[in-house]
Order: structure tokens, then sequence, then C-alpha cells
């Protein structure tokens, strides 16, 4: 286990140079996404729309994912939840 972790860590940090935008890329970008996204920005207003409503929908599953996750609410002894969690 012990050594997956180093494995995970060590991909981690070789992978954040490779993640980042080069310089090239930084100069066709907005000044908002200069260090996330390689090639040409968005165009059109329309391509900040569908980012934001993505991000919209993103945090929005998020929020219930954990939500959910922490506090279930379901109360029936017989729930599937109940057999997986007595394992």
């Amino acid at each position: 286990m012990r050594q997956i972790k180093y494995k995970i860590g060590l991909l981690l940090l070789l992978g954040y140079g490779y993640a980042k935008a080069c310089d090239a890329c930084k100069l066709q970008q907005p000044k908002i996404t200069q260090d996330f996204t390689h090639g040409t920005g968005p165009e059109s207003n329309w391509d900040w729309f569908i980012v934001i409503l993505i991000t919209i929908i993103t945090l929005y599953t998020l929020f219930y994912s954990f939500k959910f996750l922490i506090k279930p609410g379901e109360k029936d002894k017989k729930h599937i939840k109940n057999i997986v969690l007595k394992f």
C-alpha cells in the first residue's frame, strides 16, 4: 500500500509539468485560463456560457454526492447499503 502511494505521488509530480500550458499556448489564452489549457481560448460568449454551465452542473453533482455519501437518509434494514456496510 505504501508503494502505491509513492507511485501515485511520483505520477502526480511528473504529470504536473505536462498538464500546465506551454508558453506559446499562454499567449493564445485569455487571462483567466492561461495556465490551465493548451490551444486557443474560447472564441465567443457561447463558449464561456458552456464552461460556466458545465461548472455549475459539476459543483451541483459534487455537492449532492458528498451529501448522500455522508448522510444517505435510508433507514430500512433491508436496504442494499446495509449489505455493503456490513463488510
